[in-house]
């Protein structure tokens, strides 16, 4: 009998305490969650710190060690605790040098692969879509100049920029 066993992939759980809630008790949470999805969880990375830095959440040291744990646990993600702002994920996203998700990209991702009928998963693939919107800025750029087949200098109506 055929056994189709996904191997699991390794996360690193990260998150920044303010002292606005119990943190601990919110990466265990999240700690479950990432098991649900599949992931094995390598270790934790929390920083306690006043407020939440605007371009990485974590102080740009803590970063670093996140990043140096990453590359000894040879971890393939990392997921934070927070609601990361696109432009976050992207530096966070340059320093460790593996992806990184948020908890709600980890709950849709369930939703996902839990979804059993055809409405159900389309209604998770719209939430996934209207989630990943703002995270798509930047792309337009390369698509701008297509001219639809058409000679230089004869653009028609819909061939010119983003549109």
């Amino acid at each position: 009998m055929y056994e189709n066993k996904q191997q699991q992939q390794t996360a690193v759980l990260a998150a920044v305490d303010t002292g606005e809630y119990d943190v601990q008790r919110s990466v265990d949470e999240l700690e479950e969650l990432a098991k649900s999805a599949g992931a094995e969880v390598l270790g934790r990375m929390i920083q306690r710190k006043d407020r939440l830095d605007p371009a990485t959440l974590m102080g740009a040291g803590r970063l670093e060690e996140l990043a140096d744990f990453v590359r000894s646990s040879e971890a393939e993600l990392v997921i934070f605790d927070h609601e990361l702002a696109p432009a976050q994920q992207k530096n966070i996203e340059k320093v460790v040098d593996v992806p990184v998700i948020d908890r709600t990209t980890l709950i849709l991702d369930i939703f996902a692969q839990r979804a059993k009928t055809s409405a159900g998963r389309l209604q998770v693939e719209l939430a996934q879509l209207e989630y990943m919107l703002p995270r798509l800025r930047g792309w337009g750029g390369s698509l701008s100049r297509q001219a639809g087949g058409r000679a230089a200098g004869d653009a028609g109506i819909g061939s010119r920029g983003p549109g």
